[in-house]
């Protein structure tokens, strides 16, 4: 597709990570695309969630470069890193909403830690985001009184509130029912159309994920074996993603 043509928003090359005897990362390349949804498929412990991770820069590599719009962040200054990091928003795997603080103070959260803004401002920006994701009357409950699937939808608004290009997803329908899964992905695919960030989204929910997912690329053994559409995975020939997909359709969950 003459599209790829275009450099990659981030890219890894030949990256590495270990931590003592276990190598996770050996030798990941990667192209994620400006705009898109790119969805990281792969077997349970394999490493993708260290793969996110330095992307947002809470781990950095052993050896190979990271790329961000063609620059590798190791020669970027603290100052442009603070910069990048400010640009990425991370939605973790079960929430990880604050059970002490209401709904507004979990959304609202980001902003006061990294701005300076007004209580005025911030306050309008919660409620634009709420607004904008049907967050209607709940600013003063806790997180223990909602439904999963509406703690999703905080948990998304709060990724949101600081109008991140790139917006991670580790495993974000974990818990949920399949209506309320697909609810989620409806949810990522809808506001990622809304607002236009880069979506990166680990998931084990196949095909479903497929749906709102213009590129999948699959990690096994600390490599990418495969990137590129939905259509390309289906003929890809590669052993090891013909397994692993028949293993999921015929399962019905990874193995």
């Amino acid at each position: 597709m003459l599209k790829y043509m275009s450099e990659p928003l981030i890219q890894f090359k030949n990256v590495y990570k270990s931590f003592g005897e276990n190598h996770v990362l050996r030798g990941t390349d990667l192209s994620i695309y400006k705009g898109e949804i790119t969805t990281i498929i792969g077997k349970s412990g394999g490493g993708k969630s260290v793969l996110l991770k330095h992307i947002i820069g809470l781990l950095e590599q052993d050896s190979g470069t990271i790329l961000f719009e063609g620059r590798p962040v190791s020669d970027m200054n603290k100052a442009e890193r603070k910069a990048l990091k400010r640009k990425c928003s991370y939605m973790f795997q079960g929430t990880a909403l604050f059970d002490s603080l209401t709904i507004y103070e979990n959304i609202a959260l980001p902003i006061k830690e990294t701005t300076s803004l007004s209580d005025s401002e911030i306050d309008r920006r919660v409620r634009d985001k709420m607004d904008q994701l049907d967050l209607h009357e709940i600013d003063d409950k806790y997180p223990s009184q909602l439904s999963g699937g509406m703690k999703k939808r905080v948990a998304l608004a709060r990724a949101l509130i600081t109008d991140p290009e790139i917006v991670l997803f580790d495993e974000p329908t974990t818990g949920l029912d399949p209506i309320r899964k697909k609810a989620v992905h409806h949810m990522i695919s809808d506001y990622q159309q809304k607002f236009g960030f880069t979506g990166v989204v680990i998931s084990h929910d196949i095909p479903d994920i497929f749906d709102i997912s213009q590129r999948v690329a699959m990690l096994n053994d600390g490599c990418i074996i495969f990137e590129g559409t939905r259509n390309e995975l289906a003929v890809a020939l590669d052993p090891a993603v013909k397994e692993f997909i028949r293993g999921i359709e015929i399962g019905g969950e990874e193995k």
